[in-house]
């Protein structure tokens, strides 16, 4: 009896084994040296990155060797669990480039400096993004056409033009391109300036996305070390299909880490919906709703959706989002990523243009990103609830570097840089700032009468409906710099306010709410950002006497209370406390009597400091 057990015993250990070896299977992939007949192996790679990916099981690695690969990627299958992903990653210390362009030659010069070339419309298959126009709910075109498709001259883009006749002109700043679509062929017009585009690398837009499954429910997979650019994304709202340059497609457990993601049309990360049969029909409060209530029958839960890793991504030139996400975002971690030149263009506009763009993020966190030169920062828009937004750097944006949009919370605000001149915009209920540094123009708004939801604990779950007054906020020891940067409007807030240990300066201004703010009108901290070969640093005068408040507080959970709402606490994901006892540069707070602002300063003099706060700008840029 005892033998047969040991006998049972080690067959079941060695069946384990060669099963955990057969789901470690490592796939090569090489453009240059590979075919999509072989087997993949390091001496016989694929072609494409789609063979592999047909080819790949649980527990699979794709090894993507260097080179340029022109393909969309429709993942058919992923993981089972977080240990048993599939992976996508560039070989270590190679260059993979993949690209939603093909490169297009034969331009015949019309004159001055306008060239034409007619393509098959054989090239794009059954999607041709000079056909394929930008449209849906809360989408403003400008009273012109926006298509998704786009040209680039030696990877710059060139802009489309309104009519044909615009870019028959010679123009002597900007360059234009302009498209036709006939039964066999399509025809483009464009500019090079003084390039000749046969003797460079002219390139036009031919597919919708490069990485994105075109089912629901593809869970767990990492996407890591590529360089990913040109794609004719779709119009992205939060109540239609969500297609990013890479997206997730309404699934679980995704890693999107150490990517450069670029000119993508519309947006670079999706996070966000599936498609129905309502998409881009509900442009309401009430049909956002709808879309809410459909989902929760459709798996939106946190067993099923989310719990999304976005980190170390380089992305920029996205004219809606650099990363968007509704709904399928939630449970999800953003950080460290750098976004930069994300709807900057402005060929057309519409209430979905941000860096970051979230509706329902719900236990998440935005932490340790630069956010820089976008039109619009970090957008929390309906159901904010359980996240913290800590330690990112936002500057040089010009319409808010943090909008929060009927949200009631609880969510957290700590440890922030915000030096964009128009800073925030509130319109929401249930937040806590603490140790931000304020720099630019704060709109708080007085009253919203949608009614939208507020979540269970922890929870997609709807427990309730509510409008939108302000107040039920809390501000604890941040800095406030300049004319535009203070709290007065909150003075007519019909909800409570809780207010202390915060710093005014150069001209902010308290609510009468706070009774003992350090408030100094003719301080000037002499902010600026300076740049240099190993990053990016603060210039600030901080003042030591700041230190000498006596009534300043560590932020914990059992001082923050519950929101007035949802009734509920501020307190992690994971339902223990938090206490904000470190600062921006993660140094320790002083647990008695904490500086106000991003950094635990222990300086005894007044001078001018130089504080690293980003690394390797070389790399940013």
């Amino acid at each position: 009896m005892k033998r047969n057990f040991v006998t049972l015993f080690f067959t079941v250990i060695y069946l384990f084994i060669c099963s955990f070896l057969q789901a470690q299977t490592v796939y090569h992939v090489s453009t240059k040296s590979g075919n999509d007949g072989n087997d993949g192996s390091s001496t016989k790679p694929f072609k494409t990155i789609s063979a592999a990916s047909l080819k790949s099981k649980p527990g699979d690695i794709i090894n993507v060797h260097e080179g340029t690969y022109r393909e969309e990627i429709n993942p058919a299958i992923g993981g089972n669990s977080d240990n048993m992903r599939i992976t996508y990653q560039a070989a270590k210390n190679e260059t993979v480039v993949i690209k939603g362009s093909e490169i297009i030659k034969g331009w015949e010069k019309l004159g001055e400096n306008t060239w034409k070339v007619n393509v098959s419309n054989k090239l794009f298959g059954n999607f041709n993004p000079y056909k394929d126009t930008i449209y849906g709910d809360w989408f403003y075109g400008k009273k012109r056409p926006n298509h998704t498709g786009e040209v680039y001259l030696d990877e710059a883009r060139l802009t489309e033009a309104a009519t044909k006749a615009e870019v028959m002109k010679k123009q002597d700043g900007e360059l234009y391109w302009f498209g036709e679509v006939g039964i066999d062929s399509t025809t483009i017009w464009a500019q090079f300036g003084n390039a000749n585009p046969n003797q460079h690398t002219a390139e036009i837009n031919v597919r919708q996305s490069i990485f994105y499954p075109r089912k629901t429910g593809i869970n767990y997979i990492t996407v890591r070390g590529f360089i990913m650019r040109h794609a004719a994304t779709p119009w992205a709202p939060p109540t239609a299909e969500q297609i990013g340059l890479i997206g997730t497609n309404w699934s679980k457990g995704w890693i999107i880490e150490n990517n450069e993601i670029s000119d993508s049309k519309c947006s670079g990360i999706a996070l966000g919906k599936y498609g129905d049969e309502w998409d881009n029909k509900a442009e309401s409060a009430e049909g956002y709703v709808g879309t809410i209530n459909r989902a929760l029958k459709n798996g939106w839960n946190k067993d099923n959706i989310g719990h999304h890793i976005v980190r170390h991504n380089k992305i920029y030139n996205c004219e809606q989002a650099g990363i968007v996400g509704s709904l399928g975002c939630s449970f999800s971690t953003v950080t460290d990523n750098i976004i930069y030149n994300i709807h900057i263009r402005k060929l057309f506009t519409g209430a979905e243009m941000s860096a970051i763009k979230f509706h329902g993020a719900i236990d998440m966190e935005i932490s340790r990103n630069l956010i820089y030169h976008n039109d619009r920062g970090i957008w929390l828009d309906w159901m904010a609830q359980g996240t913290r937004v800590s330690q990112n750097l936002l500057f040089d944006n010009g319409n808010y570097d943090l909008f929060l949009e009927v949200d009631h919370g609880p969510f957290i605000i700590d440890n922030n840089i915000f030096l964009s001149p128009r800073c925030q915009r509130v319109l929401a209920q249930g937040g806590t700032y603490a140790h931000n540094l304020f720099a630019g123009y704060m709109f708080i708004e007085n009253f919203d009468d949608r009614l939208t939801p507020f979540m269970k604990q922890h929870s997609t779950e709807i427990a309730g409906l509510q409008s939108n007054p302000p107040g039920d906020f809390r501000y604890y020891n941040n800095i406030f710099v300049g004319y535009t940067s203070n709290l007065r409007n909150y003075d007519t807030a019909s909800l409570p306010l809780w207010m202390d240990g915060n710093v005014f300066i150069a001209g902010a201004q308290p609510a009468d709410k706070e009774t003992f703010p350090v408030w100094s009108n003719i301080y000037n901290p002499n902010l600026s950002i300076v740049s240099k070969n190993d990053g990016l640093y603060l210039s600030i005068k901080l003042d030591k006497t700041w230190k000498e408040f006596q009534h300043r507080r560590l932020v914990k959970t059992d001082m923050l209370g519950r929101t007035i709402y949802s009734n509920l606490p501020f307190e992690a994901p994971d339902g223990s406390p938090i206490t904000l006892d470190t600062d921006y540069l993660n140094q320790k707070r002083d647990n008695t009597n904490p500086f106000p602002g991003p950094f635990e300063w222990k300086d005894n003099t007044n001078n001018t400091q130089l504080i690293k706060v980003w690394s390797n700008w070389s790399k940013a840029h």
